[in-house]
């Protein structure tokens, strides 16, 4: 009953029913009980997403205490928030995989730890299928990061059994906290970074991502 917790559709290009925007009539919500803005839902906090050469929409969803994740959005997927956290249980002794109309809760595609073996981090900063031309090792994975992956970035390739996801070094540290990547003309990436923490201070700095050799 409120437009928290989702991602919204709307037609910047139109205003309808006194609102600023109009609602796409193929919304899933368009008719049904719910807020026809509603697209998917079932996210805690969404940050950052982006759109796929193949038009799939990537959404990275920072977790509440011991998981980060990545989706892949449908139209009308519930993620699970706030009975799953990733693919585990959040405050609940037995995760359901299903919500009380029947509809299925859809995994994340990547998840990592806040604390554990392999990738680990607190706050997930949601990148970029990449489909530049500048690093031939990352062409079609997906590259994000964390917000206290100073110096490095994650890299995520899809296969048969799903996501296998590495930590790759960044030369040249690139700040204390990554807060946002971006994309260029020509599909090439960029980070957003600061040496401190917090909305405040004077230390932001824009990188782009390239290979060792460029």
């Amino acid at each position: 009953q409120n437009l928290l917790g989702s991602i919204l559709r709307i037609d910047v290009d139109e205003t309808e029913d006194g609102r600023p925007y109009a609602i796409p009539d193929d919304n899933p919500l368009v008719g049904e009980p719910g807020l026809a803005e509603q697209y998917a839902w079932g996210f805690r906090n969404p940050w950052r997403m982006s759109f796929g050469p193949k038009g799939r929409l990537f959404v990275a969803d920072v977790g509440q205490s011991r998981y980060e994740e990545i989706n892949v959005v449908e139209a009308g997927g519930n993620y699970g928030w706030n009975v799953q956290e990733g693919r585990h249980c959040f405050q609940t002794e037995q995760c359901p995989e299903e919500t009380p109309n029947g509809d299925p809760l859809i995994d994340p595609i990547i998840e990592y730890p806040h604390q554990g073996d392999g990738i680990t981090g607190l706050t997930v900063i949601g990148g970029y299928l990449y489909d530049g031309a500048a690093i031939d090792s990352l062409r079609g994975q997906y590259v994000f990061a964390d917000w206290l992956a100073g110096g490095e970035v994650f890299v995520a390739e899809e296969g048969a059994d799903g996501w296998d996801t590495r930590s790759v070094p960044v030369q040249d540290e690139f700040g204390t906290n990554v807060l946002s990547f971006g994309q260029d003309e020509d599909g090439e990436l960029l980070v957003c970074t600061t040496e401190e923490q917090g909305v405040t201070g004077e230390t932001g700095a824009v990188y782009r991502l390239t290979s060792p050799a460029a």
